[in-house]
C-alpha cells in the first residue's frame, strides 16, 4: 500500500494512503510544469556557462545536466522546507518526489539537443541553440507528463509532495 507522510504539529508523522487522489492530468501537468521549471534553469544556466567558456560538448552537457538536477530538486526542497520539514525529511521527499521526473526530462532534452544536426556546435547567439534547447524541453514535458499522472497515481513521485502543500 502506498503511503504518504503528513506533518504534524506534535512533530509525529501521519501517513495516510492517497491512492488516485489528485491524479488528474491537470495535476501531472502542474507537476510537471514544476519540475522542468528547476530543470530548464538549470540546464540552460550549464549550457550558457559551457558554451561561453568554449567548453567542449560532454563537459557542458555534464554541466548542464548536474545543475538541471540540483536546481529540479532545490525547488521542491525548499517547497517543503517552507511547509515546515526538516531538511533531512525535505532531502529525502525532494528525492523521492523529482529523481525520475528529472532523469526522464533530461534524457529526452539531451537526445533531442544530440539528434539535432548542429545543434551540439551552435554558440549562444544562434536560432539553432535555443530551438532544439526549447524543443527538447516542449518534448520532454509531453514525454514526462504520463509517467508523472501514472507516479501520482500509485502515491509516488509528486504525490508525495502534495502532503506538504
Amino acid at each position: 500500500m502506498d503511503h504518504d507522510v503528513h506533518p504534524h504539529r506534535s512533530g509525529e508523522d501521519h501517513r495516510h494512503d492517497h491512492g488516485a487522489e489528485g491524479a488528474t492530468w491537470g495535476t501531472a501537468a502542474k507537476a510537471t510544469a514544476h519540475c522542468l521549471t528547476g530543470c530548464a534553469l538549470g540546464e540552460i544556466l550549464g549550457m550558457v556557462i559551457g558554451t561561453a567558456l568554449l567548453w567542449s560538448n560532454v563537459p557542458t552537457m555534464a554541466l548542464a545536466i548536474a545543475l538541471a538536477f540540483l536546481f529540479g530538486y532545490s525547488f521542491t526542497l525548499f517547497a517543503v522546507i517552507r511547509a515546515g520539514l526538516g531538511l533531512k525529511a525535505a532531502v529525502r521527499v525532494a528525492l523521492a518526489a523529482d529523481t525520475v521526473s528529472i532523469a526522464i526530462m533530461e534524457l529526452v532534452d539531451n537526445v533531442i539537443i544530440a539528434l539535432t544536426p548542429g545543434a551540439m556546435d551552435a554558440h549562444l547567439s544562434d536560432g539553432l541553440f535555443w530551438s532544439a534547447l526549447l524543443g527538447g524541453f516542449a518534448v520532454a514535458f509531453f514525454v514526462t507528463t504520463p509517467v508523472n499522472k501514472w507516479m501520482i497515481t500509485r502515491g509516488r513521485g509528486h504525490a508525495v509532495v502534495h502532503a506538504y502543500h
